[in-house]
């Protein structure tokens, strides 16, 4: 069985991830994603607000499991059984960091590929931060995660007074 691994914060899941998910899942027998902590980040939902939100958008879906991790990510994928580790591309930015960490990961363990999927061109833009930001100010982030993210997004904004002008 091919068990690929998906990792990510997902603060909040995005259109983008979820186009990444889908394809992903035909590549394997068994789609595992990460959702990780990320100590870098101040997350707007807990961990376990971000694994249930994965594990609502992704229902129906085949072959897919949804675990929480807070480790590196080739000892979670080894813990998996993965052989390949699926990451997102949206532009050259994006390349540079995940090539640099391709490269580290194929130092810690080179049996466990690296594969990246371009995003869809349409959702090339999307960012979680950037949907984050959107909300606090009041714009309209419908475009860029599912219905229920959006408002996951803004009951949060509007719980924690977060809201700009």
């Amino acid at each position: 069985m091919r068990i690929g691994v998906y990792p990510g914060t997902f603060d909040p899941l995005t259109l983008g991830h979820m186009d990444i998910i889908r394809r992903g899942a035909k590549l394997v027998d068994k789609l595992v994603i990460g959702v990780s902590t990320n100590p870098s980040k101040s997350p707007m939902f807990t961990l376990a607000e971000r694994k249930a939100q994965v594990l609502r958008e992704v229902e129906g879906i085949k072959g897919i499991e949804v675990v929480e991790f807070d480790a590196l990510l080739m000892k979670f994928a080894e813990i998996q059984g993965a052989s390949v580790i699926i990451r997102g591309l949206r532009a050259v930015a994006d390349f540079e960091y995940e090539y640099q960490m391709a490269g580290m990961n194929q130092q810690l363990n080179s049996r466990i590929e690296t594969v990246f999927l371009m995003a869809d061109v349409a959702l090339q833009p999307i960012a979680s931060k950037l949907v984050k930001e959107i909300a606090v100010y009041g714009g309209d982030i419908r475009k860029f995660v599912t219905p229920r993210v959006a408002a996951d997004v803004v009951a949060r904004v509007d719980e924690t007074g977060q809201r700009g002008s």
